[in-house]
């Protein structure tokens, strides 16, 4: 028997030290919801939480970007749809002016209004605007490119172009039906016109359909990585919960023990008295 040196002492202070750790480490998990919470607890597994993480960012600003995407065609559709209104109208009033019962009057008074029509679709395109933008009134078209994915792959970009839709785009500014020979050639500018908007507003659904694909989309991918991300880092707090007991158990078992073998030298002394 050893006086100098404690040995069994030693031995429970050393594992009553080891378990304090160890539960200290449980509370901060249970507390923090994190299993990893510091390099040192899992180095890969903190690279690999930080990537999944800022994918994730960037799936999330993905899915704004095509839901403004989105807000944008709206608003383009809306503008256009009253276009096309105007365009019928104008549409109507030129076949009327047809009509050889009419004088030159009557065809004075429906020019006036298809004038303000085509004033009007003017007014539409040049003011139509989005995030400050005007949508409509840009030779060639107007193209916005949108980041719906992420990283930087090319594919993760969609461009839109929205045409020009001015009254001189759709070459109805100088429609005419001061007279039944001219509102007749007339009629076919303004079929042509309204084929045109068609084609816009075909075009800009299509977009649309496409886009709301890709929010339900990048909507699962994130779902999924959350998911992923969730497993690596996040703590399981069933299996903390019995580790924290378990390791609260062996601090008390190491207390106790460590009480025992600091009785030891008091037993030698007596054996010595």
């Amino acid at each position: 028997m050893r006086v100098q040196h404690n040995v069994m002492s030693m031995n429970a202070y050393r594992n009553y030290n080891n378990n304090s750790s160890a539960l200290s480490k449980n509370l901060e998990k249970l507390s923090s919801g994190y299993k990893i919470n510091r390099a040192g607890d899992d180095a890969a597994g903190l690279a690999i939480s930080e990537k999944m993480r800022a994918e994730i960012t960037g799936l999330d600003v993905a899915q704004d970007n095509a839901q403004d995407g989105i807000s944008l065609i709206q608003t383009a559709e809306g503008a256009l749809s009253e276009v096309h209104d105007m365009l019928n109208r104008m549409y109507e009033l030129t076949s009327k002016a047809e009509n050889g019962t009419l004088n030159d009057t009557n065809r004075a008074e429906i020019q006036k209004e298809i004038k303000a029509l085509s004033d009007e679709i003017d007014r539409i395109a040049n003011t139509t605007k989005f995030n400050g933008e005007t949508l409509f009134n840009t030779a060639g078209g107007k193209a916005v490119n949108l980041k719906i994915g992420a990283g930087t792959d090319t594919e993760n970009t969609l461009t839109i172009t929205v045409d020009a839709a001015t009254a001189g785009a759709l070459t109805v500014n100088d429609v005419s039906a001061g007279a039944a020979a001219s509102a007749s050639g007339s009629l076919t500018i303004i079929e042509e016109a309204i084929d045109k908007v068609s084609s816009i507003r075909g075009t800009l659904g299509a977009a649309q359909n496409r886009l709301e694909h890709t929010i339900n989309n990048l909507a699962v991918t994130e779902e999924n990585i959350t998911n992923a991300e969730s497993s690596i880092r996040d703590t399981d707090v069933a299996d903390e919960m019995m580790a924290y007991t378990k390791n609260n158990i062996l601090i008390q078992s190491a207390q106790a023990m460590l009480a025992q073998a600091n009785q030891v030298p008091q037993g030698v002394l007596q054996l010595l008295q």
